[in-house]
């Protein structure tokens, strides 16, 4: 009885429908916001109304709201609704060609409602009914944007209706799951860079069905779920072998498996919970983060194409009678085609809601991670035990990847969305993954959870400064972050890629922008000054910073000579007019590369240069050390010889802000520089650099300084003293210099062919002057002999090589004297 009459109460809600009033999304902007809309009658389950579901029209919504109710309906235990979809041999149709993907969304019985979509790759109706006309306006946009949000929320919660009911019902649950893990494995390829749009499914269909994985997975305990669930034999999920792992190698993963699969009795029988989590969590990898590069690259794209639209509509007087015309007014329309599609995916993509439900997700994926990491979680400690756990380092590698860049998506388009309860989560697993680098094996992977903290701090992003407080403030935070990211500054000099020379460059920029904001933090202060004072590692992080800034500083300066001189050959018309139309272009072209080179090794070098001035301040010793004190002074007075010797004018260019040079401010900062390590020592590395240093330079310098304002006059005489200091080391060594050319092969270090003071042998047995092998030690820890790994303690000295070399310098010496 009871159920025939939950039967009657359901056909009179599914007759109500059939002449009920729908919910329209906000009218199109063409449209006056007070017209009538005229309602669209249903039509049945799946005709032909429905094969095509488009926000255009109202067709597909009472098919959609009439199936959910029927899917709810039940009859004693077992929802025959249900049933009898399942049973359909379109409801999950095995894969005919190459487009997998496509396929199951346009011939699977629910894939005509999850192609419902806001997006213009879409459907193009969409674009052309709600943003285009005359009555275009932001407030507009706004309005019809949340109403189709709302619409589509409404749509995508009787899909949920549909499947939960499908995956209650005790018959059809196998088969709901071996659907959803279709749509999953046709679609890998929507993870990759490059794909085939026509082979997968649209990104409005994986959207829709993530949502309602997102309310399937909402109430899972995390302690129902099997971290060892995709390396189970009975799992789901197709997870390649060739997919790049956290830390194991191909072969390490394949002996872990195979030990693992020997004792089947290691797993347990998969649990809906299980399957649900990781159903949810690769989905996310398939739908919002592709959608988040494609917003990107449209983005890229409208930049791109509102440059040239620019120009043309600056120059159309020039081609509007011209063959060209058709091709130019075509540039135009495509500009519009393309706003129009940034507006649908904004309504996609920049849904509050939905980013939230992702941060809360991957948020439970963290955790999940960190408990894998240390049992311990949420008392986590660092350092992570150095054994690392098979099941942690066989996890896919986008396990990680796509928090750090669904964050990095969030903080630029929609950082409101960071201010969750959830958020601690995320702060103490960057805090974590980043102070153990050796956890993850691909560098690139610790350079974007790196490039998370760099775009929350305030002076990148001001909007995030609660999430940056949190990050700084963590407990884990305060003693490990600055070690681990001094660490990762120079292990980023060797990457492996074939991009690591300029890749670096970035990286270090992005951990410059960190310490400074770290070092405004007074509970960092300590941390700061242990690594200052604890020698190794910091010897080699200011060793990378001397190699950086020398290779930035030089790049930015020549880039800047080269564009005063094209500037110069600008200025004179006559002179300009006269050269052949190729190489104007061939000219421009060129000043075009200089202007983008020189504003970004300028942006990099800014940065290197005030790192060095904020440390030189805090700390000295370890910038006057043998193998740092002579390159370090050496970079300095040839910087100071290109912003003042004799070719300082190449440097002149017209709006010398565009390219960030302010010759000003540099100057300042590295006599500063000079004046925080004056001592003996460090002027007698001045005056032995006999490339750039000259009393000429440092005078004009003086004068310079004088002339500008830049420093006050007590600053000015330090310098000017430091200058005498080093003219008398210069008198010195030209009355003591010795020429030590024709010393005998063994004395002398065969790398540079120099006099060695301080012979030591390597594990080789080659034997090399110690401050030589220590230098490069510092840039790559191996033998430069053979590339075997090569340490400090593994140098022994050879006293008896030392004696006879300072015997045959006494010899030298005494015979000069005679």
């Amino acid at each position: 009885m009871k159920s025939d009459h939950c039967f009657f109460i359901r056909r009179r809600r599914l007759a109500r429908l059939a002449g009920g009033q729908t919910s329209q999304p906000s009218t199109p902007l063409s449209t006056p916001l007070t017209s009538p809309q005229r309602e669209t009658p249903p039509g049945p389950l799946h005709g032909p109304s429905v094969k095509e579901c488009s926000f255009d029209s109202d067709n597909f919504k009472f098919p959609l709201m009439a199936l959910a109710e029927l899917c709810e309906i039940k009859f004693g235990k077992t929802h025959p609704v249900c049933n009898l979809v399942t049973s359909l041999p379109l409801w999950c149709p095995k894969p005919l060609s190459p487009g997998c993907g496509r396929e199951i969304q346009r011939l699977s019985y629910l894939g005509a409602f999850f192609s419902l979509s806001v997006f213009a790759e879409d459907d193009t109706k969409v674009g052309d009914k709600y943003f285009s006309g005359p009555a275009i306006t932001m407030e507009n946009t706004r309005v019809v944007s949340q109403s189709l949000q709302h619409y589509l929320e409404s749509a995508r919660g009787d899909l949920f209706k549909v499947l939960h009911n499908i995956l209650l019902n005790g018959e059809t649950r196998d088969l709901a799951l071996n659907y959803m893990a279709a749509l999953v494995n046709y679609n890998v390829k929507k993870a990759q860079m490059q794909t085939d749009d026509k082979l997968v499914s649209t990104d409005g269909f994986m959207l829709n069905f993530l949502w309602v994985l997102q309310q399937l997975s909402m109430k899972i305990k995390l302690e129902t779920v099997d971290p060892y669930y995709i390396f189970h034999p009975r799992c789901r999920l197709a997870v390649s072998l060739e997919e790049t792992r956290l830390k194991a190698t191909m072969e390490e993963l394949k002996t872990w498996l195979s030990e693992l699969h020997e004792d089947p009795t290691k797993f347990s029988e998969p649990k809906f919970p299980t399957e649900c989590f990781f159903l949810t969590l690769h989905t996310h990898h398939l739908s919002i983060l592709p959608g988040c590069r494609r917003y990107i690259r449209r983005l890229r794209a409208i930049r791109e194409l509102n440059r040239t639209v620019e120009e043309l509509k600056n120059s159309e007087s020039q081609w509007k009678d011209s063959p060209l015309a058709s091709r130019h007014r075509e540039m135009l329309k495509r500009c519009k085609t393309q706003l129009q599609a940034k507006a649908c995916a904004d309504v996609g993509l920049l849904d509050e809601n939905l980013l939230r439900r992702c941060l809360q997700f991957y948020s439970t994926v963290i955790q999940l991670i960190l408990r894998m990491v240390d049992p311990a979680y949420p008392n986590i400690t660092l350092p992570l035990n150095p054994e690392i756990p098979k099941s942690f380092a066989a996890l896919p590698e986008f396990y990680i990847e796509d928090v750090a860049e669904f964050l990095l998506f969030v903080v630029q388009y929609s950082p409101q969305v960071l201010y969750e309860p959830c958020v601690q989560d995320i702060v103490t697993f960057l805090v974590v993954f980043i102070c153990s680098q050796n956890y993850i094996r691909n560098p690139y992977l610790i350079a974007k959870l790196v490039e998370v903290l760099f775009v929350t701090n305030p002076a990148v992003q001001p909007r995030t400064q609660r999430f940056s407080e949190m990050m700084e403030n963590h407990p884990l935070s305060v003693k490990q972050l600055v070690p681990a990211l001094m660490k990762f500054y120079t292990d980023v000099e060797h990457t492996g890629a074939t991009s690591e020379f300029y890749d670096k460059f970035t990286i270090r920029y992005h951990i410059s922008t960190i310490f400074k904001s770290l070092w405004q933090n007074i509970a960092h202060h300590g941390t700061f000054m242990e690594e200052f004072n604890s020698g190794k590692q910091f010897v080699r992080y200011i060793n990378m910073l001397i190699n950086d800034t020398t290779f930035l500083l030089d790049e930015s300066l020549e880039s800047l000579k080269r564009i005063h001189e094209v500037q110069e050959e600008m200025k004179n018309k006559e002179q300009w007019e006269q050269l052949p139309r190729e190489q104007q272009q061939s000219r421009q072209s060129q000043l075009t590369q200089d202007e983008r080179v020189s504003r970004s090794y300028l942006a990099l070098a800014t940065e290197t240069v005030e790192m060095f001035h904020i440390l030189t301040k805090q700390v000295q010793k370890p910038f006057l050390r043998p193998e740092l004190g002579p390159r370090l002074a050496a970079m300095l007075n040839f910087n100071l010889q290109q912003l003042c010797g004799p070719k300082c004018r190449d440097l002149k260019v017209e709006n010398p802000e565009k390219y960030g040079f302010e010759p000003k401010k540099l100057l300042d900062q590295l006599t500063d520089i000079y004046l925080q390590l004056d001592c003996a020592r460090f002027a007698k590395a001045i005056a032995d650099d006999q490339r750039s240093y000259s009393r000429e330079l440092f005078e004009e310098v003086i004068s310079k300084m004088r002339k500008a304002g830049i420093k006050s006059s007590i600053a000015i005489e330090k310098f000017k003293l430091l200058s005498e200091k080093v003219e008398e080391i210069v008198a010195k060594n030209s009355q003591s210099e010795m020429d030590y050319s024709d010393a005998p092969d063994e004395f002398k270090d065969p790398l540079m062919d120099t006099l060695m003071t301080d012979p030591v042998m390597l594990p080789s047995g080659n034997i090399m002057d110690r401050s030589i092998i220590l230098r490069h030690l510092l840039n790559s820890p191996t033998d430069p002999f053979n590339r075997q790994p090569l340490t400090e303690s593994m140098l022994e000295s050879v006293p008896e090589l030392k004696e006879r070399i300072h015997a045959w310098m006494r010899e030298k010496q005494g015979g000069r004297l005679v």
